[in-house]
């Protein structure tokens, strides 16, 4: 069988894991000690039921595979070097280590009982602040405010977006951003456009203590704790100098329609990090990987890879809590925007945890 190694046990990672094992020679590399559910990561800061809920054990992932704890320090060719583990040679190297992004929407730490502890501090001093400042009302600036005003509705929060309209980025509906705006004015969020922070607070993210900034534009915030909701980046850093012409300046790599990495031969890119057009969402990251799943097999089997990957529209299913958001999503090849009722029937209630324990082996 073909030796695949796949870095990266996030969304994209663990569906081709589990898409090739028993087909391949499958080593899935991970720094982390457990799955990390993180499209309900900003539920978790608020809620202390899901703090326990978003990690998840890889133990029954895979039944011929193997899962490695470790961090990719170095790829030469599809040799992957790894902490703690030495070079882990391969026929296929898959990168899938995704994207940095700021806490509480992402979690950095390896284990899992430390996040867990920086989980339970922010959510104490969300419980103790009387007016909380976040910086982006992209999806995920929104999201959270829709999770902190639905745990804490005493909680004043204001958003500061440098775009001149929440969610700037993204061919989003005009009905889909007034619904969202409407249902967060509901709850008393200020959302300021068109403006930046002349300044960050002096205190660290998700600390309590009560500051004041000024915007460029003269206004004066007053707030007690602050999240930054912006400024993905992708995790590419192990990669060496010989990646450097194929990295654009977010980090990402250049793939081609196959998803196969631009001159580096028995490389495929998935997920966050590769250079696809498109938001990152954790069902590109599993598309991506079902595509790389069945061009693997090709090659197994002979032939030339067979499929392909084109950029996905901009869709997104954004809840405000367990009720309340909006979503943009395709109906007949027609993109429409749907309510509160529809987002909590899809995301807001669940925020898709059955069907990822189910991958993971967990389910009953």
């Amino acid at each position: 069988m073909a030796r695949v190694t796949i870095v990266g046990g996030g969304y994209g990672g663990i569906t081709l894991a589990k898409a090739l094992d028993g087909i391949a020679e499958v080593t899935l590399v991970e720094q982390k000690d457990a799955f990390v559910h993180h499209a309900a990561s900003l539920r978790a800061a608020v809620d202390a039921e899901w703090s326990e809920k978003i990690f998840l054990p890889y133990d029954r992932l895979l039944t011929n595979g193997r899962v490695v704890r470790g961090t990719a320090m170095a790829v030469k060719g599809t040799t992957v070097q790894v902490s703690g583990e030495g070079d882990i040679q391969a026929d296929h190297l898959v990168l899938a280590t995704g994207t940095n992004y700021p806490f509480p929407a992402k979690h950095l730490e390896s284990t899992a009982a430390i996040a867990k502890a920086r989980i339970e501090r922010v959510r104490a001093s969300l419980g103790s602040a009387k007016r909380a400042l976040i910086l982006g009302a992209g999806a995920v600036g929104l999201e959270f405010a829709g999770e902190i005003t639905s745990a804490f509705p005493d909680l004043r929060v204001t958003i500061v977006e440098a775009g001149p309209t929440i969610l700037p980025q993204g061919d989003y509906k005009a009905e889909l951003r007034d619904s969202i705006a409407a249902q967060l004015a509901e709850r008393g969020v200020e959302i300021i456009t068109g403006d930046t922070l002349a300044y960050l607070p002096p205190i660290d993210i998700g600390g309590l203590a009560p500051f004041r900034v000024t915007t460029t534009g003269g206004r004066t915030i007053e707030a007690d704790i602050w999240f930054r909701a912006y400024g993905a980046s992708a995790a590419t850093g192990f990669l060496g100098e010989d990646y450097d012409e194929i990295r654009r300046y977010d980090g990402t790599i250049r793939v081609d329609d196959k998803l196969r990495v631009i001159d580096h031969p028995g490389v495929w890119a998935i997920g966050d990090i590769a250079d696809v057009r498109e938001s990152n969402r954790a069902q590109h990251a599993r598309d991506h990987a079902a595509v790389v799943a069945q061009n693997i097999q090709d090659i197994m089997a002979g032939r030339e890879p067979s499929a392909s990957y084109a950029p996905q529209s901009d869709l997104v299913v954004l809840p405000l809590g367990p009720v309340g958001g909006a979503s943009q999503v395709l109906k007949d090849g027609v993109s429409v925007v749907e309510g509160p009722e529809f987002t909590n029937r899809i995301k807001g209630e669940d925020l898709f945890t059955e069907n990822l324990r189910e991958q993971l082996g967990l389910a009953g």
